[in-house]
């Protein structure tokens, strides 16, 4: 199997592994190696299709046992969108901001450096934050254009009757 794992995950892993007692299973770091290889968020079920791809099987118990332990140690982070429950390797990213289009459920990504270097200078009480996700809902260009003709053909519509 080819080694995708960055070397401080597979530490992280290790040492909560070793720390806790617990084995060091090959389904914990396929399932790490396959979900660092993706470069977009995933289901559930597109993680296990990952792993099928490379003649590696696994319940879907372990693979949610195994997302939960990786949302626990900040190796991964889940995101509840409009279109489901998404999963993404989070020990890279300090943040993520979205843009969510409530009618098509149109998700897209956003770089805002302005909001990064807000988060930075928050003054936060007894609290030491990691990464932080943003989700913006609203309508996309798509949408918004495809109601504005909606409207205006009811209107003409109406004009005419």
């Amino acid at each position: 199997m080819k080694e995708d794992i960055p070397a401080e995950v597979r530490t992280v892993l290790d040492n909560y592994l070793a720390l806790n007692h617990h084995r060091r299973t090959p389904e914990r770091y396929a399932i790490l190696d396959a979900v660092y290889r993706r470069q977009s968020p995933f289901t559930i079920e597109e993680l296990g299709s990952d792993l099928e791809a490379v003649n590696f099987r696994v319940s879907r118990a372990t693979l949610y046992n195994t997302i939960r332990l990786f949302i626990r140690l900040r190796l991964v982070v889940r995101h509840h969108l409009l279109s489901g429950t998404s999963y993404e390797a989070a020990w890279t990213q300090k943040s993520h901001c979205m843009q969510i289009c409530t009618l098509c459920g149109k998700e897209t990504e956003l770089r805002v450096p302005q909001i990064d270097q807000a988060v930075e200078k928050a003054t936060l009480k007894r609290f030491r934050a990691d990464v932080y996700t943003l989700y913006i809902y609203g309508i996309c260009s798509t949408c918004q254009s495809k109601l504005t003709r909606s409207r205006n053909k009811q209107r003409k519509n109406s004009k005419h009757e």
